[in-house]
């Protein structure tokens, strides 16, 4: 196993075929009586564990909410620096102006994956 530098210069802590992806839990936050216009509930979450996503049994989102958060939800599983606004920022506002719920993301278990079970592309300088 090499410990190659990452990007910010600290070794690595995983084999070089693997890597390691945050699972995520996002949950409807929003303030005392406010009024949800997406059919959302406080308290309504959904789970990302690698690629895949996992809502309860008979719990829906809205699309429009899912397309608010869906572009930043494969940088939060991704370690960044620690004064990157990825790091620290964890609530997404609604889409609908009028609405004042926030989808929160929160970091809950570090997954290692292989490459070569979430790809036929093969790593560079392997056969």
């Amino acid at each position: 196993m090499n410990t190659p530098l990452n990007p910010f210069g600290e070794n690595r802590t995983v084999p070089d075929d693997q890597f390691q992806l945050w699972d995520l839990r996002v949950e409807v936050v929003a303030p005392k009586g406010a009024t949800l216009w997406c059919g959302a509930k406080v308290g309504d979450w959904f789970e990302l564990q690698g690629e895949m996503l996992h809502l309860p049994d008979g719990q829906g989102i809205s699309i429009y909410s899912l397309a608010s958060v869906l572009p930043l939800l494969a940088a939060k599983q991704r370690q960044a620096d620690p004064a990157d606004w990825m790091t620290t920022d964890a609530e997404i506002a609604c889409p609908d102006p009028n609405c004042t719920s926030r989808l929160k993301i929160t970091r809950t278990k570090l997954r290692t994956f292989r490459h070569g079970d979430t790809t036929a592309v093969p790593l560079k300088g392997t056969p």
